[in-house]
């Protein structure tokens, strides 16, 4: 038994699995909008949320009918494809 492990999200969303083209599809629009996006950071205050990680969220939000940033919030918690799909590691914080 491991002590420490590392599940990488990437390797445990199959190939197969109907998100990945979206996911390729997402990245090249928001790669087309990333100067558009870094305008829009203040050079002060409290650090923001990278926009590109909430349009992800969003997207999920309306494709799998999360009813409520609450309950998609939850979702980005403890659900891996969701985690993958956004940009998140396993121990980044929501």
């Amino acid at each position: 038994m491991d002590v420490f492990s590392y599940i990488s999200p990437e390797e445990r969303v199959p190939q197969d699995h109907p998100l990945r083209p979206l996911r390729v599809m997402t990245d090249e629009a928001l790669q087309q909008l990333q100067p558009r996006f870094n305008n829009l950071y203040a050079k002060i205050g409290r650090p923001s949320i990278a926009p590109e990680k909430l349009l992800r969220a969003f997207l999920l939000q309306a494709l799998y009918s999360v009813r409520s940033e609450r309950m998609l919030m939850e979702q980005l918690d403890y659900n891996l494809l969701f985690r993958w799909f956004v940009g998140l590691n396993m121990d980044d914080a929501i």
